[in-house]
């Protein structure tokens, strides 16, 4: 009872501090951390146990509700920029690593103790662990190690945070604050053609599209007076006017197909437009999908087009517009937009459910058998050649790892993982406040002691230097590359970090989802890259 308490006083208080502002800056649920060390260090006292507890399930609610979010839209941007990201993540590590290496003869700190620095200022825990086996089987003495993560961890949380303030302070242009898809098969564009091609007219549908490579929805065409909802067999004649949902990049190949594109005062792409007002046959729709026995199924199996005479144009997804194409997977919760008369609407309504209410009710067994999956992941070891002890992902990231895949090929296996954005929102809050309240109270304990050590604000030094000149030099390298938005960038510098407070301050500051996805695309491999080189170091200087 008496860690509920703690616990949640601090969290209380750190969350109402966190909301204000100083210079227009605030810190968010990061202000719980600080609140912790401060109740640690006046003395309050929880069983250890139970601490431990609550910062292992905080941080395993948090990675495996991330990964879920990012899941449905992951693999699109690993194919996409996935590797660039992770360069860029794999530089903040490397040039982190190589200036703990050349410290240490300039310092006259151990190879051990400037390791444990470098874990604490990376907020690596994976990697302290592997770097103090590492010693042991060595025979080399680990309490500097633990003893230097311990003093460097805090500033190492908080030193991304003042670097991403500082680069945004005065170095982000407001054209670098816009979001921007990172995962651009994922976008819809939607236009109006004019059929002036005369190699097209006469063909139908489905012969055009063999004649391209292109992927497009026609969603209705009108041909004088009449609108026409078309279907496969549909022959496209001269003059015929289109709505088209395509590619953005493919609005110029497509023109070159039809023919004409219409340039038009209102924007078709604009949130604002008002279908039903296009003309008075047809109506659309926006219909979610709420029948379990279609999760996973594929749209072109369904035969909608055929059954009800209707057409999906496209399908929403969360914060992504999927074209509707007949290979495309169906999720529990996808908003699919309809086009056909009312009576054909109300069919296909009934059909795909449609039943909101439903999905304000998250499926929390998936949730847990979900974090049951990830912690076994994470204790599985694994065995890398060269390297003489095993490596794991750990509590973090195994959750975060199946939270990805369950999040994208859950549906496959007609596993519902939908979740609301606010339940979401909601438990990874939660669960990353409960983290940081227990690692500040556990932290502060002996935080102001061990900096009062000779040693101490020398290493307390050195470990801030760890956290924030890589962070610095790799994040204004990519503003200047001009390549990702800021959202992306804080993304991948809180990713190679393994830091979610810095995640969590970014979220809250910055509109848009491509930070959570970009930390999700760098975590896995910054998290073994940073264990395998601890290791390797170690072995290096202990041989």
């Amino acid at each position: 009872m008496q860690t509920v308490v703690v616990l949640s006083l601090i969290c209380a208080l750190g969350l109402a501090l966190g909301k204000i502002r100083v210079m227009g800056i605030s810190l968010g649920v990061a202000f719980v951390f600080f609140v912790g060390i401060l109740a640690g260090h006046f003395g309050f006292e929880v069983d250890s146990r139970m601490l431990d507890y609550a910062q292992s399930f905080g941080l395993i609610l948090f990675v495996y509700c991330l990964g879920l979010s990012v899941g449905p839209g992951f693999f699109g941007s690993l194919a996409h920029e996935g590797v660039t990201l992770n360069l860029w993540g794999l530089a903040v590590i490397l040039i982190g690593t190589a200036m703990a290496v050349c410290l240490c003869p300039l310092t006259g700190i151990s190879m051990p103790d400037m390791a444990g620095l470098l874990c604490g200022a990376t907020t690596n825990t994976p990697a302290l662990g592997a770097a103090q086996q590492t010693l042991s089987q060595l025979g080399i003495p680990h309490s500097g190690t633990a003893l230097g993560c311990a003093v460097t961890y805090p500033l190492g949380v908080v030193g991304v945070i003042l670097a991403i303030l500082f680069m945004r302070k005065f170095f982000v242009r407001p054209a670098d604050l816009m979001p921007r898809s990172i995962s651009e098969e994922n976008e819809t564009y939607i236009a109006r053609f004019n059929v002036v091609n005369p190699a097209i007219v006469g063909k139908s549908l489905e012969e055009i599209a063999t004649m391209t490579h292109l992927r497009f929805i026609i969603s209705r065409i009108w041909r004088g007076d009449e609108v026409i909802v078309p279907k496969s067999t549909t022959q496209l004649q001269l003059d015929d006017r289109l709505m088209v949902v395509t590619k953005k990049e493919d609005a110029s190949m497509l023109e070159i197909l039809i023919g004409l594109h219409v340039e038009e005062p209102e924007d078709w792409n604009s949130e604002k437009v008002d279908w039903n007002a296009l003309d008075n046959k047809m109506e659309s729709r926006v219909v979610v999908l709420t029948k379990p026995i279609l999760n996973g199924r594929r749209l072109g199996s369904l035969k909608i087009r055929h059954t009800y005479r209707v057409n999906i144009s496209r399908i929403t997804r969360g914060d992504i517009k999927l074209l509707a194409t007949p290979d495309l997977r169906l999720q529990y919760g996808d908003r699919l937009h309809i086009v056909g008369d009312p009576k054909s609407v109300d069919a296909v309504e009934a059909f795909f459910g449609n039943s909101v209410q439903s999905l304000n009710e998250p499926n929390l067994a998936a949730i847990f058998i979900g974090i049951i999956l990830g912690l076994a992941l994470g204790s599985l070891p694994l065995q890398l050649p060269g390297m003489s002890i095993p490596v794991r992902l750990g509590i973090a990231g195994g959750p975060i790892v199946v939270g990805i895949i369950v999040g994208a090929f859950g549906p496959r296996f007609h596993l519902i993982t939908y979740t609301t954005r606010s339940a979401s929102l909601m438990l990874r809050k939660l669960g990353l406040s409960l983290y940081l309240a227990s690692l500040g109270l556990d932290s502060g304990a002996q935080f102001f002691e061990t900096v009062i050590r000779p040693e101490g604000i020398l290493w307390i030094c050195i470990g801030f230097a760890l956290t924030v000149v890589p962070v610095l030099l790799v994040g204004m390298a990519a503003l200047r590359s001009h390549k990702f938005d800021y959202g992306t960038i804080c993304g991948i510098l809180s990713g190679s970090m393994a830091n979610p407070m810095a995640l969590a301050y970014v979220n809250d500051t910055i509109e848009g989802n491509s930070p959570s996805v970009s930390y999700a695309t760098v975590y896995p491999l910054g998290m073994f890259a940073r264990v395998i080189l601890v290791q390797m170091l170690l072995m290096i200087a202990g041989g």
